[in-house]
C-alpha cells in the first residue's frame, strides 16, 4: 500500500535487554482505550470513559508517586479563577456558542427524511447500475423541538417491559479551552452523580451511568417500563433525571465530592500501558486537538475550579441544539414523543447563555465556536464527530477528504490577522514536555512522523505503524456491504496476526 503520511512511535525499556517485538498495523483512524462503562446505580462515582484518549504521565525524580506532577508536565499550576469575572445580569442573552451547524439526526433529520423518501419515490425504482439507498427502519420516530432539541425513538419489544434513555452531549475535551482541561468529566460527574431525580430512580430495577470522552458526554438510564408495583410509569421519572442533567446547580459541595472521585479514578489510570496509549495517540493525533486534549484533565485545574468555572463549561455546552436523545424499548411512540416535549420543551440556549458568569471564557468560547463551524471536520461532516482535522494516509484513487474541506471551509483572513490556533499547533504552558521527533520525508510526497517513548517500567518494546484514512461515507446498500466485508476481513487478518505472534515459531 502507497502510503503520503504514515506514523511510527517505538516504545522501549531503557534497560539494554530486549525481550519481546510486536508489530501493529492499522489502517484505521484510531486505537479505541474505551472500556464499558459500568451499569452500577452508585450515587457517588461513574465509570471514566478513555476513548481515543489518555495522557503522557510522568513520575518525580525520587519515584514518589504525586498527583501535582501526574499530568502536567512541569508540575506548574495555571489557576482558573484568574479569569472570573462577574456578571450579575438577569437579561436571556444571546448564547455565546450557538451557531447554525449540522443536525445531528443526519438522514433522521425530519427535512433530509422527507427528501429522500421523496426522491425514492419520484425515481420509481433504482436505475440501472446504481445502488438501492440505505432504508429508514419503518417504525423510527425522530423530530426537533421548538427550542433545537433533537430526539429519535426506536419501540423494541425485547426484552419486554424496559427501556433506555441515553442523552448525547456534543462536547467532549476537545471542545475545552486552555484553562478547562478535565472539566468535561468533572461537569459530568456534578452534573449527575448529583441528581436528586436520579436518585428517585434507585431501587426501581434501573441502572444508570454516564462517560466522557473526546467528542461527547453521555447519559443514560435503563430501566422497567413501570415501577415494581406496576402503577408508575417510569419513562417520566428517566426523563425528569435526564432533564436534571441540563439544568444542573452544580453546587459547591457536589463539586468538591466530585472533585474528590475525579482525583481518585486519576491514580486508578496511571498504569505502563496507560502511558504508552497515551504516547501513541499523542503521536498520532499531532496536528489536532486530541493530543492535547485528553478527559482527564490537569490535575492543578481540576483542584482550583470554583462554582462558576463549572457552571460555565455547563451552561456553554448543556444547551439544546446541542444535544441528542435516544429512546429505545417497550413504549408506544406518540407517548414518548409527549413526554419528551413535556420535559425537554421548556429550555432555552439563551437562559444558558444567560448563566455564564466568566466573561473572559465566555468571550473565548465564542471565538471556539465560530473556528468549529469553520475549520473543523465536524462542521464539514458530522456533528457527532470531535472539532478537528486530520492528516490522511490515503491511498491512490482515495479523495482526501481534509483537503477538499480546507478549500471550502478556509476563514478568509487579512494578511495582518493570526489565525484562530483551534488545533493547538502552538505552544502552551501546560503542555506535557514531550519530545517529538521531527516529521521527515521518506520520498517525495510521502512523509512519516516518527516518535520514541522510553521508561524504565517498560520491559519489553514494541514498534507501531498507522495510516489515517477518512472515514467513507456509507450512503447506499453497495457502500455498506463494501464496509461491512472490509470489516470481517479485517478482523480475520488481526485474529490471526495475533494467534500466529504467540507461536513458538512465528513466520514473521
Amino acid at each position: 500500500m502507497k502510503l503520503q503520511v504514515a506514523t511510527a512511535i517505538l516504545a522501549t525499556s531503557l534497560a539494554s535487554t530486549v525481550h519481546s517485538f510486536s508489530f501493529v498495523p492499522s489502517t484505521r483512524n484510531h486505537r479505541s482505550l474505551i472500556s464499558k462503562p459500568s451499569t452500577t446505580s452508585s450515587s457517588h462515582r461513574t465509570n471514566i470513559s478513555i476513548n481515543n484518549n489518555g495522557h503522557a504521565l510522568v513520575m518525580k525524580d525520587d519515584n514518589k508517586f504525586s498527583l501535582a506532577n501526574l499530568f502536567s508536565g512541569d508540575g506548574s499550576s495555571a489557576s482558573a479563577s484568574s479569569l472570573r469575572g462577574s456578571n450579575n445580569s438577569a437579561t436571556l442573552e444571546p448564547h455565546p456558542s450557538k451557531r447554525n451547524h449540522i443536525n445531528p439526526l443526519n438522514a433522521l433529520y425530519p427535512p433530509n427524511r422527507l427528501a429522500a423518501e421523496k426522491a425514492a419515490a419520484d425515481s420509481g425504482g433504482v436505475a440501472e447500475g446504481s445502488s438501492p439507498p440505505l432504508p429508514f427502519h419503518p417504525n423510527v420516530k425522530s423530530g426537533v423541538l421548538e427550542n433545537g432539541f433533537s430526539y429519535v425513538f426506536l419501540p423494541n419489544r425485547s426484552p419486554p417491559g424496559r427501556f433506555e434513555a441515553h442523552l448525547q452531549v456534543f462536547s467532549g475535551s476537545a471542545d475545552e479551552l486552555e484553562p478547562q482541561q478535565g472539566i468535561a468529566h468533572l461537569t459530568e460527574h456534578v452534573a449527575y452523580m448529583g441528581s436528586r431525580k436520579r436518585e428517585r430512580l434507585f431501587g426501581t430495577g434501573s441502572q444508570t451511568n454516564a462517560y466522557t470522552d473526546f467528542h461527547h458526554t453521555v447519559f443514560y438510564a435503563a430501566c422497567p417500563t413501570t415501577t415494581p408495583r406496576g402503577d408508575t410509569h417510569m419513562l417520566p421519572m428517566a426523563l425528569d433525571a435526564l432533564c436534571d442533567v441540563m439544568e444542573a446547580r452544580c453546587e459547591p459541595s457536589r463539586i468538591e465530592k466530585e472533585r474528590q472521585a475525579v482525583l481518585s479514578e486519576m491514580t486508578m489510570v496511571n498504569t505502563i500501558e496507560y502511558r504508552v496509549e497515551c504516547q501513541i495517540l499523542s503521536t498520532l493525533h499531532r496536528e489536532n486537538r486530541l493530543a492535547k486534549r485528553f478527559p482527564i484533565g490537569k490535575e492543578s485545574l481540576i483542584q482550583s475550579w470554583q462554582q462558576d468555572d463549572v457552571k460555565t463549561w455547563h451552561r456553554t455546552h448543556y444547551r439544546p441544539d446541542n444535544v441528542l436523545l435516544y429512546v429505545v424499548g417497550d413504549l408506544d411512540p406518540d407517548y414518548v414523543e409527549k413526554v419528551v416535549n413535556d420535559k425537554f420543551g421548556h429550555l432555552t440556549a439563551e437562559k444558558q447563555g444567560s448563566e455564564i458568569k466568566i466573561m473572559d471564557l465566555k468571550k473565548e468560547a465564542s471565538t471556539l465556536a465560530d473556528a468549529v463551524v469553520g475549520q473543523t471536520i465536524k462542521q464539514a461532516q458530522s456533528w457527532h464527530y470531535p472539532p478537528v482535522r486530520h492528516d490522511f494516509c490515503v491511498v491512490e484513487g482515495v479523495k482526501d477528504v481534509l483537503e477538499s474541506s480546507d478549500q471550502l471551509l478556509k476563514l478568509e483572513v487579512g494578511e495582518d490577522v493570526t489565525p484562530y490556533d483551534i488545533h493547538l499547533q502552538q505552544p502552551y504552558s501546560l503542555d506535557d514536555k514531550v519530545q517529538f521527533l521531527k516529521e521527515a520525508e521518506v520520498a517525495p510526497g510521502k512523509k512519516i512522523r516518527p516518535h520514541i517513548f522510553k521508561h524504565e517500567l517498560l520491559q519489553n518494546f514494541s514498534f507501531h505503524l498507522f495510516a489515517k484514512r477518512p472515514v467513507e461515507p456509507i450512503k447506499d446498500m453497495a457502500s455498506f456491504r463494501h464496509s461491512l466485508a472490509r470489516r470481517v476481513c479485517l478482523a480475520a487478518l488481526q485474529i490471526r496476526l495475533n494467534v500466529n505472534g504467540r507461536s513458538d515459531d512465528p513466520a514473521f
